[in-house]
């Protein structure tokens, strides 16, 4: 895709290239495959925004796996998680005595993981681990442990690869900055 595309116009710069996404995404799925080796997880997607990471990383992981997909709002349609942790769309499947393994695409205050962990965990799974495309440890606002990622980044508001402002952005294959104007922050 060409970046001087018109999405691409609205970002500050690309933070994450297309190409460096999809190493990463091979080097987790290595690692989760070996991590698993003789287990069968369930990955549970966390809609929207973990969508386009969920896909290609589940064809890079050489296990029999489950997949289950969840919708979780704290955002509404603002740029700040509210805090407030809604289950929008549960899982189709009991997990008792499985092993779970969150997929999401940032992890930011830890808020809504931490949440959702704990949901999970009296549902008797056997483990529950978290990957992430993105984390953004500085954002960090509760103890969260996030075993699995391809990327550490810096307090920004980035679009790309599923993540969204307002539900656009999503189809950007890189991942960038999204322009303070757009959103109405601080330039």
């Amino acid at each position: 895709m060409n970046t001087n595309a018109c999405l691409y116009q609205d970002l500050t710069k690309v933070l994450v290239t297309r190409e460096e996404i999809a190493e990463a995404v091979r080097a987790l799925g290595r690692q989760i495959t070996q991590d698993y080796a003789g287990k069968e997880p369930v990955l549970i997607c966390i809609l929207k925004g973990a969508s386009v990471f969920f896909t290609d990383l589940i064809r890079e992981i050489d296990l029999p796996i489950t997949t289950e997909f969840m919708a979780i709002s704290s955002y509404g349609g603002g740029t700040k998680s509210s805090g407030i942790v809604k289950i929008v769309k549960d899982l189709d499947r009991d997990i008792s005595g499985r092993d779970v393994l969150i997929v999401e695409d940032i992890v930011d205050s830890g808020r809504t993981l931490a949440h959702l962990s704990q949901v999970l965990a009296t549902r008797k799974a056997a483990s529950i681990n978290i990957a992430t495309l993105l984390d953004k440890p500085a954002r960090r606002v509760v103890p969260l442990e996030v075993k699995y990622h391809c990327f550490n980044i810096p307090d920004a508001f980035v679009v790309g690869y599923g993540l969204d402002y307002d539900e656009k952005y999503r189809n950007l294959p890189d991942i960038g900055v999204l322009a303070p104007k757009i959103y109405g922050g601080e330039s």
